[in-house]
């Protein structure tokens, strides 16, 4: 910035900081006849700096220090035209333009401020969290009269964690419907293999008591530190609505009456997936957390088992095994390819989903001490966000190729797998600024559900079989095994009495 002075003080020795000085300190101006400035005349710094109109924008003295002590005390100066102790000239108020001068003028902020307030706005903007389920339980409990059913019930649902345990319910419900048989919850008993409903009746009440054992057990173990969150410091036991026995007593009583009921309901196989996810979720991964980052890769095989439980569920009634514990039939072989297949889904969907979510509160968790990507290594997070999102390709293409669904599901499950890859790779360069963890979330959230519903949808021979139905005609397999028995029967009759029975 140039200051040009008038002629009759061009003999004059001013440099830039003492025109700045001068401006502020009252040091003797030219004569107002010679020109007219937009400079404040005012006989102090105070009304200066605080809005005397016209005056100098602050911009232009960003590196004096002057104003910047004076900026201190700006909170406290009155904004109004004239000071109590100054006098101005009435020869200079006579040449000044006239203005009128606001009440109450708002103070521009420095260039450095307006970003650092930027800064504080993109970061309130990139907090991608929903609203806590629990932490909404628990403040309804809390308006409730005490030892009523109407405060204990949303204590004990809150210590549950209610969307998470829904998801573990329906990704083992959507397995079960997925597993290879021409039939799907067909109630009568009929030649045609079918699920069972009273089977998947067992499978989501067991399946929903494990997960709220879990999510107790956790809860048991950490509330200390979920009071350092906002994100847990409402949860129940550490606002202290329940004690800490009656949490634990809900904890070993639903576990036990989940996998009780899995395994006389279900089989042996799903009881024991649903015990060992207890133990994995409450004993390795809870702990995990404030010791190194591996425990998100142990909270993924913990998402990773519910679809076991759904497939294993669904092969118990077809098993040809005498035993339905004969857990190598129901899990291990090709046929059962699917069910790893859709394990590995959900493996894989939990890490771009938490790698986005655990960005927005990276500070909550450094200051509770878990130990997460987001805050240790924010450039390996976003790689390991964008990893497990191209391994969605292959899956999918893998349950076309075990017959699970229609080779058409590879193609309809495209769009959504590329829209999530594209969030991963924007969170990867940007490392989760500039909305880019707000992106992964969302499109985290949307993609698991689009997926599972869209390999129901595609789910091989269904559609072959309803068009067969509403057009009436017969059923190829039907057919088939028709013929196959008549065979035997014609065989069985024509061998020789007695031979039968020697057999």
């Amino acid at each position: 910035m140039i200051i040009r002075y008038p002629v009759a003080s061009a003999l004059r020795h001013h440099s830039l900081t003492t025109v700045c000085q001068s401006c502020l300190l009252q040091t003797p101006k030219p004569s107002l006849r010679s020109i007219a400035r937009n400079f404040s005349r005012a006989s102090n710094l105070k009304s200066t700096v605080t809005g005397s109109t016209p005056r100098l924008r602050s911009e232009y003295f960003s590196a004096n220090g002057l104003l910047e002590r004076a900026r201190g005390r700006r909170g406290a100066i009155s904004t109004t035209n004239a000071d109590t102790n100054s006098i101005p000239d009435q020869n200079v108020a006579s040449t000044l333009p006239q203005t009128t001068t606001p009440p109450q003028e708002t103070v521009e902020l420095l260039p450095h401020r307006r970003r650092q307030a930027a800064r504080r706005a993109a970061a309130q903007a990139d907090l991608v969290l929903p609203p806590n389920s629990s932490s909404t339980l628990t403040e309804s409990a809390s308006a409730a009269p005490a030892n009523s059913i109407r405060r204990l019930l949303p204590i004990l649902l809150s210590l549950s964690k209610p969307r998470l345990s829904v998801l573990v319910v329906l990704t083992a419900c959507a397995t079960y419907s997925l597993y290879p048989v021409p039939e799907m919850l067909s109630p009568s008993a009929t030649d045609t293999p079918s699920l069972s409903p009273l089977t998947l009746l067992f499978l989501t009440s067991g399946t929903a008591l494990c997960a709220a054992s879990a999510n107790t057990f956790n809860m048991l173990y950490e509330p200390k530190w979920d009071a350092m969150m906002s994100r847990t410091r409402n949860r129940p036991l550490v606002r202290k609505l329940i004690s800490t026995r009656g949490a634990a007593a809900f904890a070993i009583l639903s576990g036990l009456i989940g996998t009780t009921a899995l395994y006389f309901g279900v089989n042996p196989t799903v009881s024991a997936l649903g015990a060992i996810n207890i133990v994995i979720y409450a004993g390795m991964y809870t702990p995990l957390k404030r010791v190194s980052v591996i425990n998100t890769w142990v909270g993924a095989v913990v998402g990773g088992i519910p679809p076991l439980m759904g497939w294993a569920a669904a092969a118990g009634q077809s098993a040809t095994s005498t035993s339905d514990s004969d857990w190598k039939e129901l899990l291990l072989g090709s046929q059962n390819a699917g069910g790893w297949l859709l394990a590995a889904l959900l493996v894989s969907w939990q890490f771009p989903h938490f790698m986005s979510l655990s960005w927005s509160i990276r500070e909550e968790y450094k200051n509770a001490g878990y130990k997460m990507l987001s805050w240790t290594n924010p450039a390996r997070n976003g790689r390991v966000a964008l990893r497990y999102s191209l391994a969605f390709f292959p899956i999918c293409v893998g349950l076309c190729y075990y017959g699970i669904t229609e080779w058409s599901f590879a193609a309809a499950s495209t769009p959504i797998n590329a829209w999530l890859v594209k969030e991963a790779v924007r969170f990867w360069k940007l490392e989760g600024n500039k909305g880019s963890a707000r992106g992964l979330f969302w499109a985290s959230v949307w993609h698991l559900p689009v997926v599972m519903i869209l390999a129901m949808v595609e789910k091989k021979g269904m559609w072959q079989r309803v068009w067969r139905a509403v057009a009436g005609e017969p059923d190829p397999d039907g057919e088939e095994e028709d013929w196959e028995e008549e065979e035997a029967e014609l065989v069985k009759n024509a061998l020789p009495a007695g031979t039968a029975g020697g057999r």
